[in-house]
């Protein structure tokens, strides 16, 4: 079969059949599928979606594309994704969590996508940390530390792998069937027992709509209870960047100070402890919420989930004295600048994939696949809705750039995402709902 028959079959709303995903997934795999044609037929799912049927298929498929690991007997291994976001570094800080509660967390993250922030590039911004290790030696962190964050190796769904990387630049990303198939098959190859699903709504998010973050959620949960992965999902807002940092190494300087007990952002504490808290349940190492709940800040306050972290950077390579020396080796812009509000005022609304596109400008994100990140820019500081900044002293960030020309198109298209207001507005919970 010629594959752009397959194309020409979705474009038109034809169902792709277990044949039409094997042509597909094997030319992935292979590299045999040129990136014209695998971006073609990912435009044409978006347009006109997948039923579950076709989104199981390519989700198996992709699973199968490579090594599915089997973990031995021992704790539970369990895992957690969130769906993209600005500012989203929970990953960072839940994974020592959950393993110094006694879990295996083989945190198989992604890069950036669009607008949004990854995990594995806020890991990679990180001298000597390895985030692309063989599978033996994920397998022996996560035995001896109970944590690995790292990203696709070309064992794990290397099918994936390639569509990941085309979506990335082709306007694809948000289709519901392509993200289904994308998490899942990543979380079965890399063997857990179970997941825990962080999916954001909001201006920040893929999912701008209640609605849509509900029918998202809901694909995730059925197609993973149909292939034999117990999973929850709770949907969180992501209508402002979650904590005060947007930026890679910047996002890593908040983690550390959050697992050392110096600073807490209220709206990221209260998503980290509650995707915590249904891990450990799920897992089956707490019987409810509270419990689960006080187990993880019992840990987090005795330093035990800072030490899991400092002890996964020093196994995948990075510095043994990251957590205590951070300053000496991540990555410091030369120009800071605070980004003042044109008058005193209330901050009464973020576009929050506007501050990622201009994290991307500074260059700490990609326009093209192959774009090579300064993981120095950012920003700190961030004001949360209702905060009051003025003029003077309360900036509504702190704009972290290569030179002055760069910080000063940062500082405008920052300022162009906010809306201020004399009236203080009304805040919405960080936590929409579980689904």
């Amino acid at each position: 079969m010629l594959f752009k028959e397959v194309i020409r079959h979705k474009r038109d709303g034809g169902e792709l059949d277990a044949g039409h995903i094997e042509l597909f997934v094997d030319g992935l795999t292979d590299g045999s599928l040129p990136s014209e044609q695998a971006a073609a037929l990912a435009m044409a799912i978006l347009l006109r979606s997948m039923t579950a049927a076709e989104a199981g298929l390519l989700t198996s498929a992709m699973a199968q594309s490579g090594t599915v690991l089997d973990w031995h007997d021992g704790p539970p291994v369990i895992d957690k994704h969130s769906t993209g976001g600005v500012g989203d570094k929970v990953s960072l800080m839940l994974a020592p969590i959950a393993a110094a509660c006694g879990c295996r967390v083989p945190m198989i993250s992604g890069r950036g996508l669009g607008h949004t922030g990854g995990t594995l590039d806020k890991m990679a911004s990180i001298p000597g940390y390895d985030v692309s290790p063989p599978l033996d030696t994920l397998r022996r962190v996560v035995d001896l530390v109970g944590c690995a964050i790292i990203g696709q190796t070309p064992e794990l769904a290397p099918a994936d792998r390639r569509l990941y990387a085309i979506r990335d630049v082709t306007g694809t990303v948000e289709s519901i069937p392509l993200i289904t198939a994308s998490i899942l098959s990543k979380k079965i190859a890399a063997g857990n027992g179970a997941l825990v699903m962080d999916i954001k709504v909001g201006s920040g998010a893929f999912m701008t709509t209640l609605g849509q973050a509900r029918e998202l959620a809901n694909s995730i949960v059925s197609t993973a209870a149909a292939a034999g992965l117990p999973t929850t999902a709770v949907i969180t807002d992501m209508n402002e960047p979650l904590g005060t940092t947007v930026g890679n190494a910047l996002e890593v300087h908040e983690s550390i100070a959050y697992l050392r007990n110096e600073t807490t952002d209220s709206r990221l504490h209260e998503v980290v402890m509650r995707l915590a808290s249904e891990m450990l349940v799920l897992a089956g190492l707490a019987t409810d919420s509270a419990s689960a709940h006080q187990a993880a800040m019992d840990v987090l306050r005795s330093g035990a989930a800072a030490e899991c972290f400092a002890r996964m950077v020093r196994e995948l390579g990075g510095p043994a004295d990251l957590l205590d020396r951070p300053l000496a080796y991540l990555d410091e812009a030369p120009y800071q600048e605070a980004i003042m509000a044109p008058r005193a005022a209330y901050l009464a609304a973020i576009d929050t994939r506007a501050i990622g596109n201009a994290l991307i400008s500074l260059g700490g994100g990609r326009r093209d696949v192959d774009d090579r990140l300064d993981n120095a820019v950012g920003f700190t500081a961030v004001a949360s809705i209702g905060s009051h900044v003025n003029d003077i002293d309360r900036p509504v960030a702190i704009v972290h750039a290569a030179d002055a020309d760069a910080a000063a198109a940062a500082t405008e298209n920052y300022l162009a995402a906010c809306t201020f207001s004399d009236e203080q507005p009304q805040t919405s919970p960080v936590i929409v709902e579980s689904a």
